[in-house]
């Protein structure tokens, strides 16, 4: 391990403190920054200097990012932390909401959001007790072997219910959660002692080389594949806060390693089919989420399921249904297009997917009922039909998504229905 002896800047004795608070904001925004590397950066800016602008930010860059996708959350940073002389005031503007026709409205940068949240850990004020409030107060004890956890709260809360500040904290917890898949038997096999099928090219590969003796018999065993996930998710204006946390759980998704999916394709749809399966892929989260907004020109507008699930039939179903598709369909089934053309529609997507799972919001009601023509269309050509409108939901589906006997609500709305 290296040693390093103490280090000495006497034209700047804060400077060494400030680089200290400005490793821990990088290191809440996400940044692997320890120890380490904040001595290697002291090192660095006492070896470089500290007069010119550039050389400085280069100089803690060099030290403290070693990943592309940590370059814009850097750079928001060392924005608001070094160069701007009112980032507090920035900050508290970009975290409180805006009032519309009295404050400018502007919109965040990429990882903006994620630098004010990281900085802000330190800059808070401390609110003033009350005046005659003494400082040792009464200790109550009391049991809370019986309560609910904030975290088991949080997870039950609806989306549209949650504070910003609860949003962070979903959205964090949500890069956590993880959709595990069960592989797909195969034709093609593979090598193994405990196999049921002969591999005779083995076998007699084999012998060839024992001067024609045939002394063991090799074996083989399905080779697994894994499945595509295609995920349709409506942007509407209803369904606005509901795809921006269902999007953060697929970005998870999508860039975790090892989680059984051959690939993961999304698509957005309004008014219109938006495919955002190479936006997803950006490892930074806040980028890549701004690339999707970008691309998809429709948020917050109207909604023409039948209309967009036939531009999906048409130009992608071919191309990304492959291999045995799960797909995840996230809309509240509020359509008032044809009836009939969406049901064909619904009929065709059905067919061409291994399994197709609902994932409707309004499922959370108690006294939810398929009145709606465009849901009373589409619900019977689903293999499952789930509430979308918590992290506990999505929880359901991780647990669910791999029972092929699983059909969640389905059979007691088509009850309804019927009767």
């Amino acid at each position: 391990m290296p040693e390093y002896v103490p280090i000495a800047i006497p034209d700047h004795p804060r400077l060494a403190q400030n680089i200290i608070h400005f490793a821990r904001a990088l290191r809440r925004a996400g940044l692997p920054v320890g120890p380490g590397r904040v001595i290697d950066a002291i090192r660095a800016v006492a070896a470089a200097g500290f007069t010119d602008r550039m050389d400085f930010y280069w100089t803690l860059h060099a030290c403290f990012v070693n990943r592309p996708e940590h370059r814009v959350v850097f750079a928001q940073i060392f924005r608001l932390y070094w160069r701007d002389p009112r980032y507090l005031e920035h900050m508290m503007s970009m975290m409180l909401p805006a009032v519309r026709g009295v404050q400018e409205e502007k919109l965040a940068q990429s990882a903006e959001k994620r630098a004010a949240q990281a900085l802000l850990g330190d800059q808070m004020p401390e609110l003033p007790k009350p005046e005659g409030e003494e400082e040792e107060a009464t200790k109550i004890e009391v049991d809370s072997s019986f309560t609910i956890s904030a975290e088991e709260k949080l997870k039950t809360l609806d989306f549209e219910q949650m504070s910003t500040e609860e949003i962070m904290q979903a959205k964090r917890m949500l890069a956590k959660l993880k959709l595990p898949v069960k592989p797909i038997p195969s034709r093609r096999g593979m090598a193994a002692v405990d196999g049921r099928r002969i591999d005779w090219r083995r076998t007699l590969r084999a012998s060839m080389r024992q001067g024609g003796e045939m002394r063991s018999l090799a074996h083989l065993k399905p080779r697994p594949r894994w499945p595509n996930l295609v995920v349709l998710c409506d942007i509407s204006g209803s369904m606005s806060q509901y795809s921006r946390m269902v999007l953060h759980f697929l970005h998870a998704v999508a860039n975790e390693k090892g989680a059984g999916w051959a690939k993961v394709h999304a698509f957005t749809f309004g008014t219109r089919l938006t495919n955002i399966t190479r936006h997803l892929a950006t490892r930074d989260v806040d980028a890549a989420l701004k690339a999707a907004g970008a691309e998809a020109q429709d948020w917050e507008g109207g909604t023409r399921i039948g209309d967009c699930l036939h531009a999906f039939n048409r130009d992608w179903s071919r191309r990304v249904m492959g291999q045995g598709a799960v797909v995840l369909l996230i809309t509240d089934g509020l359509d008032r297009d044809d009836a009939a053309a969406l049901e064909s529609e619904m009929e065709r997507l059905h067919l061409s997917a291994r399994r197709l799972i609902w994932l409707n919001p309004l499922l959370r009601w108690d006294g939810f009922a398929p009145k709606a023509s465009g849901i009373r269309a589409m619900l019977p050509h689903v293999d499952s039909f789930r509430a979308g409108h918590s992290i506990a939901s999505l929880e359901d589906l991780a647990k669910a998504i791999s029972r092929p006997d699983d059909e969640g609500e389905k059979d007691r709305l088509m009850g309804m229905m019927a009767g």
